[in-house]
């Protein structure tokens, strides 16, 4: 077996352990906060914030009205908006600091994280924990934050198939808020 094919394996098994642990509580409060929030905006740092971006992504596509934070078009966070940030140790300081802001202007905060005891979770309303292994396997084969990144990308894309139920959308009417480049 190549070092891809043990690669690709691991990574499949350990995402598959960590998104069949019962989340169906935080993954209801977070499809309630979406579903009432004016304006979401996402946050994360690194391949964390390549996540939130594809996430924010979708959720434009269900017809949200989403922004990432730190682009320059970013409107201001408000008490009818809902916060969600990407860290995996939850220590990244600009993430904990946006966090912080956040809830002090009313804005619920969704923290998604592999360390529930980190400082972004103290800052969540609501701390979605997504724990991944970092033994020496884990280093070899799915380095870094790799992991817990696919874990929140895969969680992620299940939210929004869950949303477009709710919402009564599909995939034609979401293509059609996809972008166009002529």
């Amino acid at each position: 077996m190549t070092i891809f094919e043990e690669s690709s394996k691991y990574i499949l098994k350990e995402i598959e352990k960590v998104l069949t642990e019962d989340h169906k509580g935080q993954v209801e409060e977070v499809i309630d906060l979406i579903m009432k929030a004016e304006k979401i905006f996402v946050y994360g740092v690194g391949r964390s914030g390549l996540v939130a971006k594809g996430f924010a992504i979708r959720l434009v596509q269900l017809g949200m009205s989403v922004y990432f934070i730190g682009d320059i078009a970013t409107p201001i966070v408000d008490d009818k908006s809902l916060v969600l940030a990407i860290s995996s140790t939850g220590e990244t300081m600009s993430a904990i600091q946006t966090a912080n802001i956040c809830r002090r202007v009313g804005a619920n905060v969704v923290v998604i994280t592999s360390r529930e005891s980190s400082k972004l979770a103290h800052a969540g309303n609501v701390v979605f924990p997504l724990r991944t292994d970092t033994n020496e396997k884990s280093k070899k084969l799915a380095p870094l934050g790799t992991l817990f990144e696919d874990a929140a990308m895969i969680l992620l894309d299940g939210i929004i198939a869950e949303l477009m139920v709710r919402m009564d959308q599909d995939d034609k009417k979401m293509r059609s808020r996809h972008s166009i480049w002529v």
